[in-house]
């Protein structure tokens, strides 16, 4: 844990103060602000949760107008977060390890909903969370100065991946690395003598020596590693926090998402949405046939390139007809977050989505401040999305291969609900 802010000279305070050890510290304020101090750095929990398909996480995230802090709200009895934990009026502090607490309520949403089906939460109970608030403490303090595991990208060369597996006799998982200076591993950023989590987004808890380097023998190439120094490995396995590559720094995987954002032009945007699977077997949307001279390729738009946001919303899990209903809900311009084929493909083979990594990211056009409500059944969408549009993607007529009458779903990826005053909250 980080080292706490505290008086600096105590050569001063023990000619200020006596301390007579039957009654304490004789400065009550004094006395407050240590104790409660100490307090909430042991009030920090952490809670991991994962979801099957179709389940929720099963809370709420609310921002109250005004106020600081990302509150837990409307915890589902029972559900997969009140059994892991989490209670009504938790302030999250961190999301996979990322400090969350003076981020604007939109990012936050954003990261909990990139991560997919698991998220690591740090959460504080909203006493303290305001005890501390009112102290003026800094709540970073209360962090750790552990570092992240780290997602190292390998590219095999002529000598192979550069590392070289050191573990105990007949003990299973438990694999240290050494990484040789200027090797395809140490130009990927993987710490020497850091512990091997996973490989190819497999856990190597369970695995031999002889299993894993056979895995290694027979990587693809480029190879997706998890890496944890040993300090931050044993702050975490101290306070039972399970480590996964949704918690990762992935700032030396090569692969970064780009943002697109394109006017369109009499002849269209320029380029073809294509439905296809992808190396991991899921169906994506993908674009392809960018014309020369028009909006996509002005913008920076590839071949190849895999769509995964359309104007601050995720549409990795959308249907073909839902996405083109996102991309046509403005018939003038759009914004689109994709990545390159071969990030792609890297991202699949560790079993992350790109957005996951990525912060740059706008409010979504479907957020909206509520006013007061009384009602927590109380919720306002706004649906900028017409039922029925032409299509936009590409100059050549019917080249999406989509109907042209399509509905606004019911219920959108980003709908913000309020309750009791002014405030956003989002469904997890």
């Amino acid at each position: 844990m980080k080292p706490q802010k505290g008086l600096q000279d105590t050569t001063e305070l023990a000619t200020k103060f006596e301390f007579n050890p039957k009654d304490g510290i004789d400065n009550p304020a004094l006395s407050l602000a240590e104790d409660s101090e100490s307090n909430e750095a042991s009030k920090l929990r952490f809670c991991f949760l994962k979801k099957e398909d179709g389940e929720s996480f099963g809370f709420w995230l609310r921002q109250e107008a005004g106020k600081s802090g990302h509150i837990v709200w409307q915890v589902i009895p029972g559900g997969l977060a009140h059994r892991r934990g989490l209670r009504n009026g938790d302030r999250i502090l961190e999301v996979n390890g990322a400090s969350v607490d003076t981020m604007e309520h939109f990012r936050v949403v954003w990261k909990i909903k990139s991560s997919g089906k698991q998220v690591s939460l740090t959460v504080l109970d909203g006493h303290t969370y305001e005890l501390a608030k009112a102290l003026d403490r800094d709540l970073d303090q209360l962090l750790s100065t552990h570092n992240r595991p780290q997602l190292c990208c390998i590219t095999r060369e002529p000598s192979g991946f550069g590392i070289s597996v050191s573990a105990p006799d007949g003990v299973k998982g438990t694999f240290r690395l050494s990484v040789p200076k200027d090797g395809p591993a140490y130009k990927a950023g993987v710490p020497d003598g850091s512990w091997l989590l996973e490989l190819n987004g497999a856990r190597v808890e369970s695995w031999t020596s002889a299993q894993l380097n056979k895995k290694l023998k027979h990587s693809p190439s480029p190879m997706g590693l998890l890496v944890i120094e040993p300090k931050s490995e044993a702050f975490y396995r101290q306070h039972g926090v399970k480590v996964t590559a949704t918690m990762a720094d992935a700032s030396r995987v090569p692969f970064q998402v780009r943002k697109l954002h394109m006017r369109r032009s009499p002849e269209g945007y320029g380029f073809l949405l294509k439905e296809e699977k992808h190396a991991s077997g899921k169906t994506g949307q993908f674009l392809r046939e960018v014309d020369r001279g028009l909006p996509a390729e002005k913008a920076g738009m590839r071949d190849g390139d895999r769509l995964l946001a359309v104007n601050g919303e995720i549409t990795e899990d959308l249907d073909h007809q839902e996405v083109v209903l996102h991309i046509r809900a403005d018939s003038s311009q759009v914004t689109l977050l994709v990545i390159e084929e071969e990030g792609s493909n890297f991202y699949d083979l560790v079993g992350l989505s790109p957005l996951l990594f990525y912060d740059e990211v706008d409010p979504p056009i479907a957020l909206c401040v509520l006013h007061a409500s009384s009602s927590s059944s109380n919720m306002i969408q706004k649906n900028s999305s017409p039922t029925s549009m032409p299509c936009f993607c590409h100059r050549s007529q019917g080249s999406c291969r989509h109907q042209l009458l399509l509905q606004q779903p019911s219920n959108g990826p980003c709908t913000f609900a309020g309750k009791s005053q002014d405030g956003l909250s989002q469904a997890f």
